[in-house]
């Protein structure tokens, strides 16, 4: 009996994220090349684009922002640094642009169902009692052709293993682990058939977990709204389009965003 003991001791020390919580926090530092040629800046009330005399000159090739996701139960609850704000372009007469961060006029997250394979899109508008809420559903259609190699490598901790996938026309390196108790990726299109995936990288981005922490999460804070208003796609995003415009009209021709 003690030496059975001993083993399931012994077991435990060596395979601590097996008998995990089913509950926690993951951070990942997102990184994406810029397009430039797709960016537009509104200085004094004029859209600039790229070669313009204009367009800003120190705009980077590359953003890095943060994405934090919490999980319990059947839920994920996704959010980044930029879902939430935006970027505004202020000109003094004579002076050079500058961009500052401000507000955006709608707030926005995204839960995964796990267990139904679907992202849920939560956007609210407005603010107290003329708040809001609206929802869209839509299926996770992951790739498939994965190809499973030998290596394996930790990141934040975790033993993962790595795959290569065509996406978006070419090869991305994923890497997941089965050491956590639940299915999910940053990249929908990327989720494994079992396991959370910690790195993806592709030509112009990337998602890599800095920090997993496990612990009690409030599952009500992960659980859909309700009262949301379910609508589609496209309501959606006429939504967010009405709510940009009437931001701008109220921010009026000293400055605009992207």
């Amino acid at each position: 009996m003690k030496k059975l003991i001993s083993m399931i001791a012994l077991l435990l020390a060596a395979t601590p994220h097996i008998f995990a919580q089913s509950s926690g926090q993951i951070n990942y530092e997102v990184v994406r090349k810029i397009d430039q040629s797709r960016l537009r800046f509104m200085v004094n009330g004029e859209e600039v684009k790229q070669g313009d005399p204009n367009f800003p000159t120190d705009v980077p090739d590359s953003r890095t922002i943060g994405q934090k996701i919490i999980f319990a139960g059947n839920y994920v609850r996704e959010s980044r640094d930029e879902e939430n704000m935006m970027l505004r372009m202020t000109r003094e007469p004579g002076g050079v642009p500058q961009t500052i961060q401000a507000g955006r006029p709608f707030e926005e997250y995204a839960l995964i169902d796990i267990a139904g394979q679907k992202l849920l899109t939560f956007v609210t508008v407005g603010k107290d009692k003329e708040a809001r809420t609206y929802k869209t559903e839509a299926p996770i259609e992951a790739t498939g052709g994965w190809q499973l190699t030998q290596q394996t490598r930790k990141i934040a901790g975790y033993s993962c293993q790595k795959a290569v996938v065509n996406y978006h026309k070419e090869p991305y390196t994923v890497w997941f682990t089965t050491e956590l108790p639940f299915r999910y990726s940053p990249v929908p299109a990327l989720t494994p058939e079992k396991g959370v995936v910690l790195l993806v990288e592709g030509s112009k981005e990337q998602f890599r977990a800095t920090k997993v922490s496990l612990g009690k999460v409030d599952e009500k804070s992960v659980m859909p709204n309700a009262e949301a208003e379910t609508v589609s796609q496209e309501q959606m995003t006429d939504i967010r389009q009405k709510a940009m415009a009437d931001f701008h009209q109220k921010m009026g021709p000293g400055g605009g965003g992207i």
